[in-house]
């Protein structure tokens, strides 16, 4: 079955880049999944639950392939028929994806008959090896065309699944051009960073994320390609005029550069699904002037190629704020992963309803009209970003030296801004940090403390105020529905 499955990828590399069966099948997982489950794979894998999921398919798939082996080896086509419902659901799999074509319908009935062919010769060569009489040199050499054959079809199976991932990603030439592109410059340059925005502490996350580091939470098992020059994005729904916009119309645009700061709904108390980034796009709003969304929308539901989609506040990507339809990170073309060609970029808002990757659509419609993608599975429809602080230095258990010990982190008020930060020791009073000045209102902002300690075992909390005076909220709520709340705390061990 193994051998059918990675033949499956071969081909959809030939014939449906974008759908194969396997990622059909993970992606139908993912919808399929309660949201709790989703929220334990990321809080127990991070940004590793993709590669979670592949192994898990994979040890299923070789428990289907052993079942399969040994009633087939019992009785004629039992097994054949195992493998056959497994490329139906292949298929139906297939038929849930955005991206599916009728050749992508077609694959998975290719594995069901390349697993079939290939389980009937191996048990017909178990059968010739098993089934003889029970004479060494009559039985040896079924035996050894068994498992030469067995170990033959293993390493074929091996070197294919290396060629099926090495084609699927050349076959689209997508990451080449991304490599080709030349960003254009910026008409409005992103403010500098202001002296002393990085406290300079050991250990702490740098004040810009690079993009290798930067977290990546979204639904895509396999990361979707998209030839920027066949890429458009459709301005739909309750608007006076349909807009439609190509890739090199929007780099012909006047574009902006910010740092923004995002973050994942699921990022727990204290949690690292937060990056800031230095971007670069075309203000949103700009693009929604031409459509002239109507008087009674209320809403943007955007869409990814997938299928993917979250619901956006009009006003939010209309008011002054820099929501943008990014096309750079950090000096470069985005990564694949991160959205390549576009993606949103919305300050204020996490991502399950902004941050749209791999864009191809923008819906003007209302909020009682249509539902995005989290909104069904129970999530909040708006999801603001709440105020919180993270305690980077010390780590949580460390131990370190009696004396003053230097405490220090991030906090973030998306398009409020920080006003102040505060620390306290065993529930004590509270003790104000030092604030460094943030690159702006919509970006975290580092702080340091020295507090002087004697030896012992001490918890340490962290709280943040933003500008408007409004403190974090000290309950502790989980991430569901609309962000989790609660002050981060530590416990460091204090040495002599």
């Amino acid at each position: 079955m193994g051998g059918g499955v990675v033949f499956g990828e071969l081909v959809a590399g030939l014939v449906s880049p974008a759908v194969s069966p396997m990622t059909a099948v993970g992606g139908a997982v993912i919808d399929a999944v309660p949201p709790a489950v989703k929220d334990w794979a990321i809080a127990v894998f991070g940004t590793s639950d993709k590669v979670a999921l592949l192994v898990g398919m994979a040890l299923v798939i070789a428990a289907l392939a052993a079942l399969a082996g040994v009633l087939e080896y019992r009785r004629r086509f039992a097994g054949a028929l195992v493998i056959a419902v497994f490329g139906l659901a292949g298929a139906a799999a297939v038929l849930t994806r955005q991206q599916a074509t009728p050749a992508a319908v077609a694959v998975p009935l290719l594995v069901v008959l390349a697993a079939v062919i290939l389980l009937r010769v191996l048990t017909g060569r178990l059968h010739r090896w098993l089934d003889n009489p029970a004479n060494a040199e009559v039985a040896g050499q079924p035996r050894r065309s068994f498992l030469q054959f067995l170990a033959g079809g293993a390493a074929v199976t091996a070197l294919g699944g290396a060629l099926a991932t090495v084609w699927r990603g050349a076959a689209t030439l997508v990451n080449e051009a991304r490599q080709q592109l030349r960003l254009p410059a910026a008409g409005s340059v992103a403010p500098p960073i202001p002296s002393g925005a990085e406290v300079g502490l050991d250990g702490m996350e740098p004040l810009v994320t690079p993009n290798i580091d930067f977290y990546r939470i979204d639904t895509a098992l396999a990361v979707p390609a998209i030839d920027p020059g066949k890429w458009v994005l459709r301005v739909t729904g309750l608007v006076a005029e349909e807009v439609e916009l190509t890739f090199d119309e929007l780099l012909a645009k006047p574009l902006i550069e910010r740092h923004v700061t995002i973050a994942c709904v699921s990022n727990e108390v204290g949690g690292d699904l937060i990056g800031n980034a230095r971007w670069l796009g075309w203000p949103v709003r700009e693009l929604l002037a031409l459509a002239r969304p109507r008087p009674d929308a209320d809403m943007v539901l955007s869409r990814s190629t997938d299928g993917w989609t979250a619901s956006t506040p009009l006003d939010v990507l209309t008011d002054s704020r820099d929501a943008i339809l990014a096309i750079g990170m950090n000096g470069e073309p985005l990564p694949l992963e991160h959205g390549f060609p576009v993606r949103l970029v919305v300050p204020g808002l996490y991502g399950y309803v902004s941050a749209t990757k791999w864009l191809t659509e923008l819906k003007v419609t209302r909020f009682a009209d249509d539902v995005a993608y989290w909104t069904t599975r129970g999530w909040s429809d708006h999801g603001p970003i709440k105020t919180s602080s993270r305690i980077d230095v010390p780590r949580s258990g460390r131990a370190v030296t009696m004396g003053t010990v230097m405490f220090g982190g991030v906090a973030w008020a998306q398009h409020t801004g920080i006003g102040k930060v505060e620390v306290r020791v065993n529930r004590g009073a509270w003790q104000e940090a030092e604030l460094a000045p943030g690159i702006s209102v919509d970006t975290w902002y580092q702080w340091k403390c020295g507090i002087e300690l004697s030896p012992g075992q001490y918890e340490v909390q962290v709280r943040a105020t933003d500008l408007d005076g409004e403190p974090q909220a000290e309950e502790r709520r989980a991430v569901a529905p609309d962000g989790a709340t609660g002050f981060h705390t530590i416990r460091v061990d204090v040495n002599p």
